[in-house]
């Protein structure tokens, strides 16, 4: 099930949830490979997914339906497409903040 899609800093991502409450996101892949990633949220409309120092992506315009199970999960799995194909897979634990916006630069 589709829970949010809409682009993110650096261009389209889809939010998903598979029966068993799992997330799994995907995206537009990025150069080099994550490293210690987190995926940052306090259950608004923004969340930031921290790949390595040199790397982090801005997710604005997070649906509603996909806030509560972005809240419940643990971790997610990130999935980063590049030209239709699977560039990479791996999974992210989560961490909740006050206030992810304070994180994230304009």
């Amino acid at each position: 099930m589709a829970l949010s899609n809409d682009l993110g800093q650096k261009g389209k991502y889809s939010i998903l949830q598979n029966a068993k409450g799992e997330i799994m996101i995907m995206m537009e892949s990025c150069a080099g490979g994550p490293e210690n990633p987190r995926f940052i949220y306090d259950g608004s409309d923004s969340a930031l997914l921290y790949r390595s120092q040199e790397s982090s992506i801005a997710f604005r315009g997070i649906e509603e339906g996909a806030r509560s199970p972005l809240k419940s999960v643990s971790e997610v799995l990130v999935v980063e497409i590049e030209n239709d194909d699977v560039e990479r897979e791996y999974i992210v634990p989560m961490r909740f903040v006050k206030d992810v916006n304070s994180l994230i630069a304009s």
